[in-house]
C-alpha cells in the first residue's frame, strides 16, 4: 500500500484536509492507505471554527511515501520539529504535496527553494515576497516536479491530488476516483477568477451543444457549426460561451482537444499524428504546439511520464488566450 499521510498543523484549513483525505482515504481505490499527523498528535484548531482530532504525532511521517500539507493560518514558519520530520521524509524519497497555503509551509522549510511552485491567487505575492527562492506562479492550477508538488487554492488541491493518481495508478484510476466525488477528472485553465466550469451541466445552455462538440472533435468545427447547432446567432453563442464556461467557443474547444489529447497518450499507443488527426488538433506540429502551450511538455514526455513510470516537472496551465 502507498502511505499518504496529511500533516495538519495548527489553525488547518478544513476543506484542504478533507481533500487528500476523500481522494486516497478508500482502501479500496488505487492502493492506498490514508493517515493524518500533527505535532504532539491530539486536537487541531481549523481556520472554521472546530477542531480536528488528530491520533498520529510526526514520528507517522517516517513511514510516509507521500506526505500531503493542507492550507493553514497564520502562514508562518511550522517549527524546527516539522521542518526536521519533512526534510526526513523528502530525503529519504517521499513525495511532498502542498493544498492552497500549506506551500508556505513547504518553502519555510526550505523545500520549494530553486523550484516554481504556486498557491492560492489571494496569497502569491506573499508567498514571493517571502520567499525569493521560490519560483511563484499564481496562473497555474498545480505544479508537480516528481518528488515536490504544489496547488492552488482550495478546489485546486482536488486537481493536483487526481493528477497524482493518474501518475499513479493511470487515466482510469483517477476518473473513477473523480466520479465517486462528483467531479471532473481534469478542469481547464489556470485559477483566474473568471474560471467557470468546462462544460456546463447537462441540460443548462450550452450542455447539449458542448456534447455533441465533444462528440465531432475530429471535425474541422467553427463558431458557425456550434452555433447553428445550438440553433444561436454566432454571436450570441459566444456570448453564451463567455458567460457559461469563463472561455470563447474556440478557446473551449481548443482546451477539449488538449485534454482528450492528455487522455490517448496517458491510455493508448497511438502515433502523435493520429492522435492530432482523432482530436481534430490537425498537424502533429500544431498537436505539439497547443500540448507544450498547455502542459509545458512534449507529447512523447508527457507519454513516457505516465506509460513509462517516469516523473517530469509538469504544470496546468491556462489555454491559449487567443483560441488559436
Amino acid at each position: 500500500m502507498h502511505r499518504v499521510v496529511a500533516l495538519a498543523l495548527p489553525w488547518v484549513v478544513a476543506f484542504d484536509l478533507s481533500i487528500p483525505a476523500q481522494v486516497f482515504g478508500r482502501g479500496d481505490e488505487g492502493g492506498y492507505a490514508f493517515t493524518t499527523c500533527t505535532p504532539g498528535g491530539g486536537l487541531v484548531p481549523s481556520t472554521t471554527g472546530f477542531a480536528v482530532h488528530v491520533e498520529h504525532d510526526l514520528s507517522a511521517l517516517d513511514q510516509a511515501d507521500t506526505v500531503v500539507v493542507p492550507g493553514y493560518s497564520p502562514r508562518e514558519h511550522p517549527g524546527p520539529d516539522v521542518a526536521e520530520a519533512l526534510h526526513r521524509a523528502a530525503d529519504r524519497g517521499a513525495r511532498v504535496v502542498s493544498v492552497c497555503t500549506g506551500a508556505f509551509a513547504l518553502a519555510a522549510v526550505g523545500l520549494l527553494d530553486g523550484l516554481r511552485a504556486t498557491t492560492h491567487w489571494a496569497h502569491a505575492a506573499e508567498l514571493a515576497d517571502r520567499h525569493p527562492h521560490v519560483e511563484v506562479d499564481p496562473d497555474v492550477l498545480w505544479v508537480d516536479h516528481g518528488t515536490v508538488a504544489t496547488s492552488a487554492g482550495l478546489a485546486a488541491g482536488i486537481d493536483l491530488c487526481l493528477h497524482l493518481v493518474r501518475t499513479d495508478h493511470g487515466a482510469q484510476a483517477a476518473a473513477s476516483i473523480a466520479r465517486r466525488m462528483v467531479v471532473a477528472p481534469h478542469r481547464d485553465g489556470g485559477q483566474a477568477q473568471w474560471l467557470r466550469r468546462p462544460v456546463p451541466p447537462a441540460g443548462e445552455g450550452l450542455a447539449p451543444t458542448c456534447e455533441w462538440a465533444l462528440g465531432h472533435l475530429a471535425d474541422p468545427l467553427t463558431v458557425a457549426d456550434l452555433a447553428r447547432h445550438a440553433g444561436w446567432a454566432p454571436r450570441t453563442l459566444t456570448r453564451r460561451f463567455l458567460a457559461e464556461t469563463g472561455r470563447t467557443p474556440l478557446q473551449w474547444l481548443t482546451a477539449q482537444r488538449v485534454a482528450h489529447a492528455r487522455q490517448l497518450l496517458e491510455t493508448s499507443d497511438l502515433s502523435v499524428q493520429t492522435i492530432a488527426t482523432r482530436t481534430g488538433l490537425g498537424t502533429a506540429a500544431n498537436f505539439r504546439t497547443h500540448f507544450v502551450r498547455d502542459t509545458a511538455t512534449t507529447p512523447s514526455a508527457y507519454r513516457a511520464a505516465y506509460q513509462g513510470g517516469r516523473r517530469l516537472p509538469t504544470t496546468w496551465r491556462p489555454a491559449d488566450p487567443t483560441g488559436g
